[in-house]
């Protein structure tokens, strides 16, 4: 814990030029931005309405109408904001940011003298603020908009939308230290993260005293959430038949003593990123112990092979151990999305390569599975197998979509993954005084410092699909420091050349450490990386007798489009070895798998009985499989990762 923490760069220093990821960071600016700010108009076509902008010009005056869409609605818009000032640190658009300024008059206007801003509250429930913490989202809509403030003026300098949320900030450290909200904490979280970026911009100690004091609360007795709704001011606003169940929100007991993921999977990670954030500045041992019990407790038995997390469309939420089902799980967008910001605050704390490894898999995968190739729809739940016909309304099935909508009422995830593509760089790479840690293997360069001395690193890859890695330094004059590549866990025999002479490798915690005294030096990881069979815990009852395929962090499925109808029927064959073979034709460009197989004769069933005492033979077939994070852009059809083994 007494080591220093790892910083972030600044992203308008980040620059990506990589073959994979450009395809999507690329289309922030010019597709995504524009098009979410239309759903939040409600200007697109055969879309779910969002209500959003037309929620804050009424809260604002300048309209007449009542509220539409769910509680936590005006959030879509603070996390749009926060994707927009990301996206203006390395691509600077006068338009865009004097429409986001004008966003943001909006919010002004439409946040009361007092600070309190929730378009919800403010036209419906005047008289009810703060009286349905467990259901209400008024902390979680806050601590988004206060994410937005922080990464707004950080970019642009500009502190009308900073200056809103310290109001609002003050406000809530006011009313939560009345005795009326002695032992209260939000039934979502998100404010306690969010008030330690306050009080990193602002100094205001009371901001990460509050943020504590949300984490130190959290399950102890009495318990408010438990019992909130004895309370005569109490306001019933889901209206859910069944009782408060304390483990959906993470209130089950005292968050030091808890060692199991549980609950809502999104309130989840993000509760253990504040439990990280405050841990550390506090220096809080025992609340590290929790948070690394529970990652390891999520990353050995709870996560899926894609970094999902959630096991259960009841809830949204972690089950029991092992229980990973892969037709009908939850795995939503923004808990993958929460995972990495855990995970990312994990190894900035403590250096340790083992968290990129999980935060990698889970954007690499769930993260980008969540938007189309296009930029212009989105799936909220990632289930690991997909039959369309039977994803049918009011059954079990109904949350899993086998396309991807233009929009949901419930829209959390595509502004989610919108934040997330635009601060990449954030991901990518760390900093200290005096060195630089390469994290994720992307194309492109940055500028930095080495001891106080302007450093550039270019990065030159074609990652995931080669793992072969070219690293440029080049500094403004000699300089002594040190520079940590990740070694990942799936990288066999690395070899590290600097100046095409090979190195020693020097491995700590997952990093391989170069201390040099850097000038003009060209630097080369190289190790290999093959496709190959993966097998689940046997615990993992849905997996038992099933492999799965996989190079390096991603995961790759077979498609009906590429393998016929009834993907069920097919057994892969893994004595048989995997094909590498990359298509310029497919999905914009990928590196397929071919693998060899058997497949049910379905033409050895005799006629139309539903059940024979014969059985159907096999055929050979030749597999073809694409990354886990392209399926479903190629038309509705069949998905499947995990498959039977012959």
């Amino acid at each position: 814990m007494g080591q220093e923490k790892l910083q972030l760069l600044a992203l308008g220093n980040v620059t990506i030029k990589d073959d994979f990821w450009s395809k999507y960071t690329k289309l922030v600016t010019k597709e995504i931005i524009p098009y979410q700010w239309e759903a939040l108009n409600d200007r697109v076509e055969d879309a779910e309405p969002s209500h959003c902008i037309e929620n804050f010009k009424v809260a604002a005056g300048l309209k007449e109408g009542t509220f539409h869409g769910f509680v936590f609605q005006d959030s879509d818009l603070a996390k749009w904001l926060e994707a927009v000032a990301y996206s203006l640190s390395y691509e600077p658009n006068e338009e865009l940011e004097k429409l986001a300024d004008e966003a943001i008059d909006l919010i002004g206007m439409a946040q009361e003298e007092d600070g309190y801003l929730n378009t919800h509250f403010t036209i419906l429930m005047p008289d009810k603020k703060f009286c349905n913490l467990k259901e209400g989202h008024e902390l979680y809509t806050s601590g988004h908009f206060m994410e937005a403030a922080v990464a707004y003026y950080k970019v642009t300098g500009k502190d009308k939308l900073l200056k809103i949320m310290e109001k609002n900030a003050d406000l809530i450290c006011e009313v939560f230290n009345r005795p009326r909200y002695k032992n209260a904490v939000p039934g979502h979280e998100e404010i306690e993260l969010a008030l330690v970026k306050m009080y990193e911009v602002t100094g205001k100690k009371a901001y990460l005293d509050m943020a504590k004091e949300f984490i130190d609360r959290r399950g102890t007795e009495p318990n408010y959430l438990v019992t909130e709704h004895e309370r005569e001011d109490y306001v019933d606003i889901f209206r859910d038949p069944n009782p408060f169940n304390p483990l959906y929100s993470q209130c089950h007991k005292p968050v030091r003593e808890q060692d199991t993921a549980e609950g809502h999977a999104v309130r989840a990670v993000y509760l253990y990123s504040a439990m990280a954030d405050i841990a550390y500045e506090y220096q809080d041992k025992s609340l590290m112990d929790a948070c690394e019990a529970l990652y390891n407790n999520i990353v050995k038995k709870r996560m899926y092979i894609t970094g999902g997390i959630g096991s259960s469309g009841a809830y949204e939420r972690f089950t029991t151990d092992y229980d990973l089902p892969n037709d009908r799980n939850y795995a939503e967008t923004c808990a993958s999305i929460g995972l990495a910001m855990f995970t990312r605050r994990m190894a900035q704390i403590t250096g340790d390569a083992k968290y990129i490894d999980t935060m990698e898999r889970a954007l690499i995968n769930t993260v980008l599975s969540g938007i189309a190739m296009d930029g212009k729809s989105f799936f909220y739940v990632n289930p690991l197998e997909v039959w369309p016909n039977n994803c049918l309304d009011h059954t079990s099935m109904a949350h899993v979509k086998p396309v991807r909508q233009k929009w949901f009422g419930c829209a959390c995830c595509p502004p989610n993954i919108a934040r997330t593509l635009s601060s990449l760089g954030e991901y990518i790479w760390f900093k200290t005084s005096d060195s630089i840690w390469l994290n994720l293997f992307v194309a492109g360069a940055i500028e930095g410092e080495i001891n106080g001395i302007p450093t550039r690193l270019e990065v030159k890859t074609k990652f995931p699909f080669d793992s072969n890695v070219e690293i440029k330094v080049t500094a403004r004059e000699s300089v002594k420091g040190r520079l940590y590549i990740r070694i990942p866990s799936y990288a066999k025999d690395p070899v590290l050349r600097i100046g095409g002479k090979d190195v020693k490798l020097k491995i700590e915690k997952g990093y391989g450490v170069i201390e040099e005294t850097f000038k003009d030096q060209v630097i080369n990881l190289s190790f290999d990386m093959p496709a190959h069979f993966v097998y689940a815990n046997p615990e993992v009852r849905e997996n038992v007798g099933k492999t799965a395929i996989v190079k390096g962090p991603l995961v790759y499925c077979l498609e009906s489009i590429d393998n016929g109808e009834n993907l069920s029927n097919i057994y892969v064959d893994t004595s048989k070895p995997l094909v590498e073979e990359y298509r310029e034709d497919i999905l914009g460009g990928v590196r397929t798998i071919k693998a060899k197989g058997k497949r049910l004769k379905a033409s050895d069933w005799k006629g139309d009985d539903l059940y024979s005492r014969e059985p159907v033979g096999l055929k050979d077939v030749d597999l073809t499989l694409v990354p886990y994070c392209n399926w479903g852009n190629r038309g509705s059809g069949e998905m499947m990762v995990w498959i039977k083994e012959c």
